[in-house]
């Protein structure tokens, strides 16, 4: 029988190709994926505490404007000149006590965040993990269907922070 390059030249063609294939994965070492619960960790930080007071502040001031806004526009087209007048003028005060606050957070959240991915990075690297996932934003996102509890760092990271 008379083999035909025909045939031949495809099939060392794939058998070139599979095992170049698996040769690689062969030589590879496992990578530990380790899990926390970022919202957990934020509010486990000391420095959030003093961030939910100022955001309470803002929300009870601010809710209160937005309130007079609302009854102003229920009224519709029966709303005075004066009445409209007085609307814009909340709308800019919203806005402007609105900026106000969040200039005011935003150097504290940065601070918070920082600490808590220094925290993350810490701990991963002292325990062999060489990725770690946002727990609830895996699970939302289907990309995680089960993780091995041994994987979940969100205890650790917290004492780190604290």
């Amino acid at each position: 029988m008379k083999i035909n390059a025909k045939i031949l030249a495809p099939l060392a063609l794939v058998a070139a190709y599979g095992l170049g294939t698996v040769a690689p994965h062969a030589q590879t070492t496992p990578q530990k994926v380790g899990f926390v619960d970022v919202s957990k960790l934020l509010s486990a930080h000391p420095g959030d505490k003093e961030i939910q007071a100022i955001q309470k502040k803002a929300d009870d001031e601010l809710t209160a404007l937005d309130k007079q806004v609302k009854a102003i526009d229920a009224k519709g087209a029966g709303a005075t000149a004066a009445e409209k007048q007085t609307r814009e003028q909340l709308v800019a005060t919203i806005k402007s006590k609105a900026d106000a606050y969040d200039k005011q957070l935003a150097p504290k959240i940065s601070v918070v965040e920082k600490a808590v991915d220094t925290a993350i990075n810490t701990v991963a690297k002292s325990n062999g993990f060489s990725i770690v996932m946002d727990r609830d934003v895996a699970s939302k996102s289907g990309l995680v269907i089960y993780a091995d509890p041994t994987s979940e760092l969100t205890d650790a990271v917290a004492k780190a922070v604290k």
